[in-house]
């Protein structure tokens, strides 16, 4: 007798599709890596590109074509509803879900010029609230550049932009972000052409557009305030590093308003530091350890340690996990990343940056169930995160399973290797396995990255987690898989093996799939309620596993 069911069944216990192909019957497609899984909708993919971006491709897809795809997601979901874009635009960049705020801009400058009128009204509307930096307007105003001309809307949106802001403010944002992407506010106030509110709003635009000479007619006669800080940043140019620390105290300067000669003195940075921005402190951590102002013991230690342990400002500065979790990887390794420029960490300081990873997330409450985590750790997934080139997605989905691991008591570590468990189809030639990982959440975070970071790749079969539960007897309430779903190397799809654990165990399993690329695939069967599709990567992120889970 030919055993026609061993190709076809419905039965669960006997069904299993090689993921070289498709499920029959349903509506899977092939992934960029010769496998089959699910393709997100359009709402799904604008949500990947606005967290993940595309910046650097992925390890299968070029930035290019990655671009292209993402944006003709945009445009369709633009036709559907343009005012739900623009509010998701608006609630990912206020949230801070994503590393980097480009895909939000590039969307809102997309909206703002093939949407239709509604649409466009709402996203020049929406500018101030995404755009919320003059690097954000610079960006903006570069993408816009390829959508649409400077039209009424277009110059009412950017005047509107500087002139709600206070004089201060705007004083802030015209001497910290002079110039970016071949735009500067001289470029952006000529075409604009806004009427300035006030007197101090009115130096402002003058020093933008003329510089020093252009405001020296006012002085005496407009804001106290923005002259003197206007001055400062002026006069420190010609100043002794003691000089110009004192002036940086006293009008709280920022980095960019200090000339580069300067930025090689401790006592320029001790004042810096005193009012620093919290996100620009973790970005200048090496810097500062370079100068000597960073040393065991000193006041300036104990200062960034204290505020790397404020939960309240760092969720008020909006400042990413994986922004910490790079930060943490380059201070702690004492060079950058490109070898350039070489600092002593300080041990508090390391500490207090792993502490802050955990302190970007809110608290969590424990489900109480049983957690598996896998985490794919194949070729493709040493791929950058988008738009921090120093963070692969394998390091990055390392650290975000340790913040549920750390909640959950009842959790088990694994990984998609050529490993422990070898896969039952290595007979097919596809070298992957399973390997239990040996980490916990009261290591180190840097420790762990550097432990996965050195596993053996394989094909990535992510059906394994659930094979291997089910041959092993592995009681689990919840698979989490990090994965950029470009899985192709086993006999059975992950939907199919999840349901046989389920009959097979009599647990009602669910399984969630954390999105490492922004890609538009996904191993999570959209039609069955007990799995979820997430992007992953930010605060969000444990609490929407751990509500689903629960």
């Amino acid at each position: 007798m030919f055993d026609f069911t061993q190709h076809l069944a419905t039965r669960l216990r006997r069904l299993a599709t090689p993921q070289a192909e498709p499920i029959p019957g349903t509506a899977q497609l092939p992934n960029s890596a010769g496998g089959y899984a699910w393709a997100v909708d359009k709402w799904a993919r604008l949500d990947r590109f606005l967290v993940l971006g595309v910046e650097g491709g992925t390890f299968y897809v070029g930035e290019r074509e990655l671009t292209r795809e993402s944006a003709a997601a945009a445009l369709d979901c633009l036709a559907e509803d343009g005012a739900r874009v623009v509010r998701r635009v608006v609630e990912v960049s206020e949230g801070g879900r994503a590393p980097k705020n480009d895909p939000a801009l590039f969307v809102l400058a997309l909206a703002a010029g093939v949407g239709d009128d509604a649409t466009r009204a709402a996203a020049l509307a929406a500018l101030p609230a995404v755009a919320r930096t003059g690097t954000h307007l610079f960006h903006w105003l570069r993408y816009v550049k390829a959508f649409r001309g400077w039209g009424r809307g277009v110059r009412r949106a950017v005047g509107r932009w500087y002139t709600a802001k206070s004089p201060r403010d705007l004083a802030y944002q015209v001497l910290k972000y002079p110039s970016r992407d071949g735009w500067a506010h001289r470029d952006a106030l000529r075409l604009a052409h806004p009427k300035a509110p006030s007197v101090a709003h009115d130096v402002l635009f003058r020093y933008a557009v003329k510089g020093w000479e252009g405001v020296l007619e006012l002085k005496g006669v407009g804001d106290m305030d923005v002259m003197e800080r206007i001055e400062a940043v002026q006069a420190i140019r010609q100043m002794t590093p003691a000089a110009a620390a004192r002036v940086i105290g006293v009008y709280k300067l920022t980095r960019e308003m200090v000339p580069t000669e300067l930025l090689t003195h401790a006592v320029v940075w001790e004042a810096l530091l005193d009012g620093m921005p919290l996100t620009a402190l973790v970005r200048n951590l090496g810097v500062m350890s370079k100068v000597g102002l960073l040393v065991p013991g000193s006041d300036a230690a104990r200062t960034v340690v204290g505020r790397l342990g404020d939960r309240d400002a760092i969720r008020r500065a909006r400042v990413h996990p994986v922004a910490l979790l790079a930060a943490l990887r380059t201070y702690a390794q004492g060079h950058g990343m490109k070898g350039q420029g070489a600092w002593a960490p300080v041990g508090q300081v390391v500490d207090a940056l792993d502490g802050a990873f955990y302190l970007a997330f809110e608290n969590v409450p424990a489900t109480g169930k049983r957690v598996m985590l896998a985490l794919d750790v194949s070729g493709s997934m040493v791929a950058p995160v988008h738009g921090l080139p120093f963070v692969s997605c394998r390091e990055a989905s390392a650290a975000m399973a340790l913040v549920t691991a750390a909640r959950e008591p009842e959790h088990r570590f694994v990984a998609f290797t050529n490993g422990t468990y070898p896969s039952l189809h290595s007979r097919m030639g596809f070298n992957s396995g399973l390997t239990p990982l040996a980490i916990s959440p009261r290591q180190r975070l840097d420790d762990v990255v550097k432990a996965t970071s050195a596993l053996p790749f394989g094909g990535t079969d992510c059906a394994l987690p659930m094979v291997e539960a089910l041959r092993h007897r592995w009681a689990v309430d919840a698979f989490v898989i990090y994965t950029d779903s470009e899985t192709w190397a086993g006999s059975i799809h992950p939907v199919q093996a999840l349901r046989e654990y389920r009959e097979r165990t009599g647990i009602a399993a669910k399984l969630v799939v954390v999105a490492m690329a922004s890609n538009r695939f996904s191993i999570a069967d959209p039609n069955d309620a007990g799995m979820m599709d997430v992007v992953g990567l930010d605060a969000a992120t444990p609490q929407v596993i751990g509500d689903f889970i629960a």
